[in-house]
């Protein structure tokens, strides 16, 4: 059996500059643990993969294509590839998920 403590793993640099660990890959699955503060939002991109968000904590707005919604703890929201999307924390508190791609 393998555990990982996710406050052990370090922060990687990304395109967002917001708080991303890589808690898990092989080769079909990536799994990204990510924490935005209060009014930090991710770059609007367009993933080569499907994607899904699990909402750890905290309320936040999610934009797929030209759907926006707000989210919240123990919501898991679907993004297919190819289609833009962005993640923002309106809230004030830490707006923390997981980021699992389909690879």
């Amino acid at each position: 059996m393998k555990v990982t403590r996710v406050e052990s793993i370090s922060v990687f640099q990304n395109p967002h500059e917001v708080e991303a660990k890589r808690i898990y890959e092989n080769d079909k699955i990536g799994v990204i643990y990510m924490a935005l503060k209060p009014g930090q939002s991710l770059k609007k991109h367009t993933p080569p993969v499907d994607v899904f968000f699990y909402i750890l904590e905290g309320k936040g707005i999610v934009e797929i294509g030209e759907e926006k919604q707000e989210v919240e703890k123990d919501m898991l929201i679907e993004s297919p590839k190819g289609i833009p999307h962005l993640l923002k924390n309106t809230s004030e508190q830490v707006f923390k998920f997981l980021v699992v791609k389909i690879i």
